[in-house]
């Protein structure tokens, strides 16, 4: 929540527009701010894939999600065609669809030849309803019920196996002659310089076999009939800069090859989960997409020639460097508060709603006027969400144009975790969303009403028309 800008000269807006030294330079989108199409208009206005963001505003209402097409269809054919060139075996690459599960995300993704990571029955009838086949859809998950279960299995989807349980359920619930597709997830014990609540490689998580357990899960798995058991997973964690733990995580996986194969099972496919971070400050400084595939590949190829084991269809799955930076969410500014020689408070039309991550991860953003992109940056305010909590702060001390009520605020990099988190916190509808590509923009998640609010809610009769204290 707390983002401190850097020192030196400021000029405006416009600083963060993506640059292009190179124009035959593919740039990495996780490396940027905005989207890859972010201009400003001649008149000064932000325009992304085509489209000015004030007349969006005006035409679909705010908050508003502004997916670009193009960056996401960039960060996924970067990905793709990384793993193609550096890896001399078989690759696929899964969106982690917890960052953004929608059907418009889905198909686009699906598109560009990834595959659907899901982790819940919902995300996997999404990603079925989008088109995606069932043989590029893997359910995760670490406590998945039964019925998402049986729903995986009758959509022929792969399931990556969490714990005991899980096993023991796919036991009791696999049809004879048909025997389920299954993962491991497995922990490895690797740690991670990020935020506690998004480490799950170490050893204390809730996710996955421990490693000391896997000559036994190894040995279950290998007698039962029912479990085909195809492939080990494991995922360190998210918004990770670092290289060395992604090339230690693949030499672990490796010597899980190895060691299966002792069991009789015969593991053809290795996920090294994603996570590679995204520059939502300036002083952010990921690998590329590029980048980071070839060292993961690189490490895998070694490994395997080391244990002269045959090298296995290697999967990744990135979220929130194939969304984050393709979406921006554009506000209206409404009141403002000064608090002499303390603090200004510059109040939004949205907030922790719409974007929890400030408020659960401290999570820090910058943002734009997209109606002032070259004006100079003078202010520097507290961006105020409208929910009932002193906490509904998504940006402290943003330096910003001076602004004024009905400016359109936009902050950069919301594709990951901020619709795919959004509640109705204060009873606030969720915002739409669209997306938008040479100069076309369209809607791919309605706006909610106040009559969506209230779809699920009952009112026994009983309670019906009483007179407030008085008992019918």
């Amino acid at each position: 929540m707390v983002s401190t800008h850097p020192t030196g000269v400021q000029h405006s807006g416009s600083q963060y527009l993506p640059q292009r030294h190179d124009t035959s330079a593919n740039p990495s989108p996780n490396q940027e701010l905005l989207p890859l199409t972010a201009r400003v208009h001649h008149h000064d206005l932000l325009e992304i894939g085509g489209c000015d963001v004030t007349t969006l505003v005006e035409q679909f209402g705010s908050p508003l999600y502004i997916l670009d097409e193009e960056t996401l269809r960039s960060a996924c054919q970067q990905y793709r065609d990384a793993f193609k060139q550096y890896y001399k075996g078989e690759s696929q690459v899964l969106y982690a669809s917890k960052a953004w599960n929608c059907l418009a995300v889905c198909a686009i993704a699906a598109s560009e030849g990834l595959g659907i990571d899901v982790v819940s029955g919902g995300e996997l009838y999404t990603a079925l309803q989008a088109g995606v086949s069932p043989q590029k859809i893997y359910l995760h998950g670490n406590n998945k019920s039964r019925e998402e279960l049986i729903l995986a299995i009758e959509s022929g989807v792969t399931i990556v196996a969490d714990s005991w349980y899980e096993l023991h359920t796919l036991v009791e619930i696999a049809q004879p002659s048909l025997p389920i597709r299954i993962m491991l997830r497995l922990t490895p014990g690797i740690e991670c310089h990020t935020h506690e609540y998004i480490r799950t490689g170490h050893l204390d998580s809730k996710f996955g076999f421990d490693p000391n357990d896997l000559d036994e899960v190894f040995t279950f798995v290998s007698q039962q009939s029912a479990l085909n058991c195809i492939g080990v997973h494991a995922h360190i964690g998210s918004q990770i800069f670092e290289r060395q733990p992604h090339q230690d995580l693949a030499a672990v996986m490796v010597q899980w090859l190895r060691d299966a194969a002792k069991f009789g099972l015969n593991i053809t496919e290795l996920n090294v989960g994603g996570g590679l971070g995204i520059k939502y400050i300036e002083s952010d400084d990921p690998p590329s997409i590029e980048e980071w595939v070839k060292a993961i590949c690189e490490v895998i190829q070694e490994a395997c020639a080391a244990e002269n084991l045959p090298l296995p269809k290697l999967l990744s799955e990135p979220g929130r460097s194939l969304i984050a930076t393709a979406c921006v969410t554009a506000y209206t500014v409404g009141s403002s508060k000064v608090i002499p020689e303390i603090r200004t408070y510059v109040a939004i039309d949205g907030g922790m709603s719409d974007n929890p991550r400030p408020i659960t991860y401290q999570s820090v953003y910058r943002a734009v006027i997209a109606n002032k992109m070259s004006s100079p940056l003078t202010q520097t305010v507290t961006i105020a969400g409208k929910h009932c909590e002193s906490g509904d702060i998504l940006i402290k001390n943003a330096l910003l144009p001076k602004t004024e009520p009905g400016d359109i605020l936009v902050v950069m990099g919301t594709g990951a975790y901020n619709y795919s988190m959004a509640s109705n916190y204060n009873r606030l509808p969720r915002p739409a969303a669209v997306v938008v590509a040479n100069g076309e923009a369209n809607l791919i998640l309605q706006r909610e009403t106040y009559e969506d609010l209230i779809r699920q809610d009952r009112l026994p009769e009983r309670l019906k028309n009483q007179e407030l204290g008085v008992n019918s």
